[in-house]
C-alpha cells in the first residue's frame, strides 16, 4: 500500500467509524455489529502503526486509552463554571419564579432538564475538534483531563455541520449504573474499597492516570449548556442551541420540557421524581433555565451562581434498618465525630454500613439506644445520615448510646469550647490521628500537591517515627525511605525517589496554598487566597491584630480569632520557620503592573460585536491594561457598552432603554489614547 493509498483508506476508516460510534452512543440506532466495529478499528490502529505521520488526535483510536499522566495541568477557565442555587420545595419554585417576574415583563419560558448526578466538565472545540476538557475545579480554575476524557465515546472529538469557530460545551460526566456495578465486582473481589456511588466512582476514574483504565471504565457524558462570545448573537435561547449542538454529535438529553406555568414545571418534576428509578444513571433532581438569552442577560448573575437558573432537588430516599454499634473518630483538629454501625442496607442503589450522628447534642435529640430501628437517608445523595428512631421497634432494656468523654486513640480528657455542640480532644501535638490527619491534608492535591505519598504511607512513616509533623517531611531523603516496607506499603526506588522529587517541587507551591496547606482551623482554599490578597507575606499575617483580620472582607471574627490562635502557638510558629528554612513559599509572588496608564479606571463596559482591530479577548485584555472592567451584562451600573459589527440587537435596545452610552472602536481608541492611520489594517490583540 502507498503512502497515498494509506492516508486515503486511514482517513475513510476514521470518519466511517466516527459515524457508527455517533449511531452507537448518541442515537442509540447502531448499523454494524460489534464485530464489524472491532476489525475496521483494528485495521485503522495497525494502519496507523504502520504509517504513524498519519495519525490525528482526533483518531477513533484514541478512545481506547493509553497514554499516562503523571500530573494534571491547571487550566483557568475562560468562561467561569458556576454553581447552580438549590431548592426543595414548590414554594422555593415559586419565589424563584416571582423573583423573574419582577425583573421580565414579558412573558418566560423555562427549559426543564434533568439534574445529571456526576461531575461538570467544560469541553473547548476549535474548528470543530476536540482541544481541551477541563473539570469544574474551583469555578475559576480546573484540571485538565483531555487524554482520559477522549475514551468517552459519547464526546465527539470531531463535530460535522455549521459549528463555530471556537465555543465551549458545558456537560456532566457520569458513570452508568451498569458500569458501577461491574466496577465495583472487580473491587470486590481485589480486595479493594468499594465506591459509594456513581458520582464518586466518576470522579475518581476521571483522575485515573491511566487512560486505559478510565476507557475499561466506560464512562458516558451529557452536555447541557453552550457557552461562547457572541451567543446571542447566534441563538435566541438555549433550547435552540442544545439542538443545534445534537446536529453537530453531541450527547443531548431527549428528557428535557419547555415550559411557561409552575404546573407545567411541576407536572414534569413530579412525573421524574417516580421515572427516575426507570434511568440507567443516576439524577438528583431537575435543572429549571430561563430559555430566552436576551432574558438570562437580563437576569444576570449573583458572585456564585446565575440567577436566570435553578436546580430543584428530590427528597432523598429513606430506609430503615438496625442501629448495631457506635465508634468515635478523631479529626485533624481534634473534632470527635460519632459514627454509627448499621445493619447493611440498600439505599439510592449503594448498600450503607455505617451513618454520621455528627455530634452528643445529636445522640441526645433523637434519643438514641443500641439496636434501635431508625431511619436513614442520604444527605444530598452522597452523606447516609439517620433522621428518625421507630421508637415503637424499640426493645425492652435497650441501652442508651452514651457520647464518650475521653479521646478514643490517646485517652485524653475531652474538652469542649463555649457555644459549640463539638467535642475536642486538646492533645493536638501528640493524638496521632490529629497528626496524621494534618499531615495528610498537608500533602493532598489542593493544598502542597505531594504526589506518592498517601494515607497508607504517612501511617507507616508516622508510626516508624520518620515523621512527627509537616516540616519533617522535608527532612525524608531517598536513603531513608528506600527499602522501607510493611503488608501495606512499600518504599521500592522509584517510588522514593518520586516522593523526594514532589516534595522538592512542592517548594514552589505558591503562598495562599502553603497557607491552606497549614490546617488552620475555618481556613479554606477561598479565605486562605482573601488572606494572602491582603497580607502579602506570613510575617504580616502573624503580626495582624484579630481586629485587622476580621475586617478583611468574608473573614470575620471567628475565622481571625481561629488564624490568631494558630500562629500565638510556638508549636506551630516553630513548623513554620522549619517550612521557610526548607524553603516553601511564604511570600506571595509579585503581580507584574500593567505599564498603560490607568485611564479607564473605575469604569465598566459591555463588549459586543466584531471589531477590526481587536478580537473579542484582545479588547478585554485591553480594557482591563488601561484598568478598566469587563462585565457579562448590561445593567444601570455599566458605563459603557462597547458595540462593534453585529452588536446584538436586544443588548443596544437595552443599553438605549437604560440610557447608557453606547460608543465604537474609534471612540474606545481615542479614551485610550490610541491613534491608528486611515489606511492601516492592523493585526488582532
Amino acid at each position: 500500500m502507498t503512502k497515498e493509498e494509506a492516508r486515503q483508506r486511514i482517513a475513510a476508516l476514521s470518519d466511517e467509524l466516527e459515524q457508527h460510534n455517533y449511531n452507537y452512543y448518541i442515537l442509540a440506532k447502531p448499523t454494524i455489529s460489534d464485530y464489524e466495529f472491532d476489525m475496521k478499528l483494528e485495521e485503522l490502529a495497525r494502519l496507523e502503526k504502520e504509517f504513524p505521520e498519519f495519525l490525528s488526535p482526533t483518531s477513533p483510536t484514541q478512545r481506547v486509552g493509553g497514554g499516562i499522566t503523571k500530573e494534571f495541568q491547571s487550566v483557568k477557565h475562560r468562561y467561569p463554571m458556576l454553581s447552580l442555587a438549590n431548592s426543595y420545595s414548590r414554594e422555593e419554585i415559586a419565589d424563584f419564579i416571582s423573583r423573574i417576574k419582577k425583573t421580565i415583563e414579558e412573558d418566560v419560558e423555562f427549559c426543564c432538564e434533568l439534574k445529571f448526578d456526576g461531575l461538570s466538565i467544560s469541553l473547548q472545540y476549535e474548528n470543530g475538534t476536540l482541544v481541551r476538557a477541563v473539570t469544574r475545579g474551583d469555578g475559576t480554575q480546573g484540571d485538565d483531563v483531555t487524554t482520559n476524557v477522549k475514551t468517552i465515546h459519547s464526546v465527539p472529538l470531531k463535530l460535522h455541520g455549521d459549528y463555530p469557530e471556537f465555543f465551549e460545551m458545558r456537560g456532566e460526566i457520569v458513570m452508568p449504573f451498569e458500569s458501577f456495578n461491574r466496577l465495583n465486582e472487580a473491587r470486590a473481589e481485589a480486595g479493594d474499597d468499594l465506591f459509594a456511588n456513581p458520582r464518586n466512582a466518576a470522579a475518581g476514574t476521571l483522575k485515573l492516570q491511566d487512560s486505559k483504565e478510565v476507557a475499561r471504565r466506560r464512562l458516558d457524558n451529557y452536555c447541557y449548556y453552550m457557552m461562547m462570545d457572541g451567543l446571542e448573537d447566534r441563538y435566541q435561547t438555549h433550547y435552540q442551541s442544545l439542538q443545534a449542538a445534537r446536529k453537530w454529535g453531541f450527547n443531548i438529553s431527549n428528557f428535557m420540557a419547555l415550559c411557561k406555568t409552575i404546573d407545567e414545571i411541576f407536572e414534569f418534576i413530579d412525573y421524574w421524581d417516580e421515572a427516575r428509578h426507570q434511568l440507567p444513571f443516576a439524577i438528583d433532581g431537575i435543572v429549571l433555565k430561563v430559555n430566552s438569552y436576551a432574558q438570562q442577560q437580563a437576569l444576570g448573575f449573583t458572585a456564585k451562581s446565575p440567577k436566570w437558573a435553578i436546580a430543584y432537588k428530590f427528597k432523598a430516599e429513606e430506609v430503615e434498618t438496625e442501629l448495631q454499634s457506635v465508634d468515635f473518630q478523631v479529626g485533624r483538629h481534634g473534632t470527635i465525630t460519632p459514627v454509627a454501625n448499621l445493619a447493611p442496607v440498600q439505599l439510592a442503589g449503594t448498600t450503607v454500613k455505617r451513618a454520621t450522628l455528627n455530634n452528643e447534642d445529636f445522640i441526645r435529640q433523637f434519643d438514641l439506644h443500641y439496636g434501635d430501628t431508625v431511619t436513614v437517608v442520604k444527605g444530598g445523595e452522597i452523606i447516609p445520615k439517620i433522621i428518625g428512631v421507630n421508637f415503637d421497634k424499640r426493645q425492652a432494656g435497650a441501652q442508651p448510646v452514651t457520647f464518650t468523654k475521653v479521646c478514643p486513640v490517646c485517652g485524653t480528657e475531652l474538652v469542649k469550647n463555649k457555644d459549640e455542640a463539638a467535642w475536642y480532644c486538646p492533645n493536638a501535638q501528640s493524638c496521632p490521628p490529629q497528626v496524621k490527619g494534618r499531615i495528610e491534608h498537608f500533602i493532598s492535591r489542593k493544598a502542597m500537591n505531594i504526589e506518592s505519598l498517601g494515607e497508607g504511607k504517612v501511617e507507616f512513616l508516622y508510626d516508624a517515627g520518620l515523621i512527627k509533623d509537616v516540616a519533617d517531611l522535608y527532612s525524608l531523603t531517598f536513603s531513608k525511605l528506600y527499602g522501607l516496607s510493611n503488608d501495606k506499603v512499600s518504599f521500592k526506588e522509584k517510588t522514593a525517589k518520586n516522593i523526594i522529587d514532589a516534595l522538592e517541587k512542592s517548594k514552589s507551591v505558591p503562598f495562599e496554598r502553603v497557607l491552606f496547606a497549614l490546617g488552620i482551623r475555618n481556613v479554606g482554599e477561598v479565605v486562605a487566597k482573601t488572606i494572602v490578597a491582603e497580607y502579602h507575606d506570613i510575617d504580616s499575617i502573624i503580626r495582624a491584630s484579630v481586629e485587622e483580620l476580621s475586617a478583611i472582607n468574608t473573614v470575620g471574627e471567628v475565622i481571625a480569632l481561629s488564624v490568631k490562635a494558630f500562629f500565638e502557638n510556638p508549636v506551630n510558629l516553630d513548623i513554620v520557620q522549619r517550612l521557610r528554612a526548607a524553603g516553601l513559599q511564604f511570600a506571595k509572588a509579585e503581580t507584574p503592573k500593567s505599564d498603560k496608564e490607568q485611564v479607564l479606571a473605575g469604569k465598566s463596559f459591555v463588549v459586543s460585536g466584531v471589531f477590526a482591530h481587536y478580537s473579542r479577548d484582545g479588547i478585554k485584555e485591553t480594557i482591563k491594561a488601561y484598568g478598566g472592567k469587563n462585565v457579562g451584562s448590561i445593567s444601570g451600573k455599566t458605563d459603557y457598552v462597547l458595540a462593534g459589527d453585529k452588536m446584538g440587537p436586544e443588548k443596544r435596545k437595552k443599553a438605549e432603554s437604560l440610557g447608557i452610552p453606547i460608543i465604537t472602536e474609534e471612540e474606545f481608541d481615542a479614551m485610550i489614547g490610541m491613534k491608528r492611520e486611515k489606511e492601516e489594517t492592523g493585526l488582532l490583540f
